[in-house]
């Protein structure tokens, strides 16, 4: 299969994330962090180490503010639901992937204020809207980085410096740029950053992540055995303990290990610039193509690797079906678990087909995607 939904889960992976997980399964399954024999240790020697790579490629300070979650919803979860209390208020927007727009509307019925800024149809926002809803009462500030629908990537720096401006907290959900696009914490501003790592991080599913700031505080959602103070009946208070209660997916972490080691040795500059010129390359050919509709921002520089279409009037669903079963090629259409930003972009009835690149989708590849949307062109009437 030619596979285009990285968007969804990145595939393949490197070799080496294979050989990690295998090597963990079978030569030190122990149980981390809860005996002190040499398997225990082992397994947990190499969960710290996915905590100092992660450190590494997010410029994180200490890496024991690195929370290990199942995905990154978790983690949106735990941020979101942590800061706000009733009669607290927060601003999001309308590009929004559901892993933030639910919780915040589980939130709003117990008293929470929800504002959600619109933006504009290539799914850009803009930062004087976000500032100009800011109240007495707004503690959090949350956005993507970079559209699941249309890969709109959102400007990082500028929504930061509004929160410091205004003395908030800013939370980012990385699920489409973390391990493709600089993320540094420090620079930029964030406060908690949320993060998946079957994605770009190239881990396997059941695996990601959230990067508290040092000093904030935000209540757990769950408490159990950690390893840690087992004398002690209530949940320990240390990073990460606080937070990663019950076994680990020891494997899974270990696997992110291997991804990031793979990113960082490849450079993540380098695989930006592949997915780019992929993603030039894609919609330069599809706007040759008659009926093609194509969604976002259609540049390179303002969008991640992902290209967001319509054929003509047909249904997205049979789009990517034929794609499939004729051609042997996988996308994901629908709405993408993102209603509101395709109201935004007025795709709502017909969703889209999406087709997401990663760092081992090829040119031979996007060519036989390109011939096949222009064969389900010719049968349009």
């Amino acid at each position: 299969m030619i596979y285009l939904d990285n968007a969804a889960t990145t595939y393949p992976k490197p070799e080496s994330v294979y050989k990690a997980i295998m090597d963990a399964m079978k030569d030190y399954g122990a149980n981390p962090g809860r005996s002190g024999h040499k398997l225990a240790l082992k397994a947990g020697r190499g969960i710290y180490e996915t905590r100092e790579l992660l450190s590494k490629l997010f410029n994180i300070k200490n890496p024991m503010n690195i929370i290990f979650t199942h995905n990154a919803t978790e983690g949106l979860n735990l941020g979101i639901k942590g800061i706000l209390k009733s009669g607290d208020h927060v601003i999001t927007t309308t590009m929004e992937h559901n892993s933030v727009l639910r919780p915040l509307m589980a939130l709003k019925e117990k008293g929470v204020e929800v504002t959600i800024v619109k933006c504009n149809n290539k799914g850009e926002v803009n930062v004087k809207d976000i500032e100009d809803e800011i109240k007495e009462n707004t503690k959090l500030i949350v956005t993507t980085h970079a559209s699941n629908v249309t890969g709109t990537i959102f400007p990082v720096k500028e929504i930061s410096e509004v929160c410091k401006k205004h003395k908030l907290l800013y939370m980012l959900d990385a699920a489409q740029t973390a391990g493709v696009y600089d993320i540094d914490v420090e620079k930029l501003g964030i406060d908690i950053l949320a993060f998946p790592g079957h994605k770009g991080l190239l881990g396997p599913q059941g695996t990601g992540g959230i990067y508290i700031k040092e000093g904030l505080d935000i209540p757990q959602l769950k408490e159990g055995g950690t390893g840690s103070k087992s004398h002690e009946l209530f949940q320990p208070s240390i990073l990460p303990d606080r937070y990663e209660s019950g076994t680990p997916n020891t494997p899974g972490i270990i696997g992110l290990g291997a991804g990031i080691k793979y990113i960082l040795d490849r450079g993540i500059e380098n695989i930006r610039n592949h997915e780019k010129k992929l993603t030039d390359y894609f919609i330069k050919n599809l706007k040759r193509i008659d009926h093609v509709k194509i969604y976002g921002p259609q540049d390179s520089e303002r969008q991640a690797a992902v290209v967001a279409i319509n054929i003509a009037n047909e249904d997205s669903s049979e789009v990517s079906y034929v794609l499939d079963s004729v051609f042997d090629i996988g996308t994901r259409p629908g709405l993408h678990c993102a209603p509101l930003a395709h109201k935004t972009i007025d795709t709502f009835e017909q969703g889209v087909v999406r087709f997401s690149l990663g760092p081992f989708t090829t040119i031979e590849e996007l060519d036989k995607a390109i011939n096949a949307i222009k064969e389900i062109t010719k049968e349009i009437n």
